[in-house]
């Protein structure tokens, strides 16, 4: 997906939500959707999401692999948590 498609895309998600047809909760997952598939398209990479303690929970990050999603967390999260899990972020 390149980039004029995904803002079109989530174009179309806020005006299906501003017409009523959609509520926020799935414009939400629509739109999350979109820019993750955008994301890892563009990157050519997946897309991990990070279990544990704040501040690392809930973290998503692009990478090329678990071990360097790692290292992007971590980086974020200011190496203040040193245990966490991370798995593969369908899109």
């Amino acid at each position: 997906m390149d980039r004029i498609s995904a803002l079109r895309n989530v174009e179309d998600a806020l005006s299906e939500f501003e017409d009523g047809e959609i509520d926020l909760g799935s414009m939400e997952v629509r739109v999350r959707s979109i820019l993750r598939t955008y994301a890892t398209n563009f990157e050519e990479r997946d897309a991990y999401k990070a279990s544990g303690p704040p501040p690392v929970d809930g973290l998503v990050v692009v990478a090329d692999s678990p071990g360097d999603a790692r290292e992007r967390i971590r980086s974020l999260a200011d190496d203040t948590v040193e245990r966490f899990d991370v798995q593969t972020v369908d899109r």
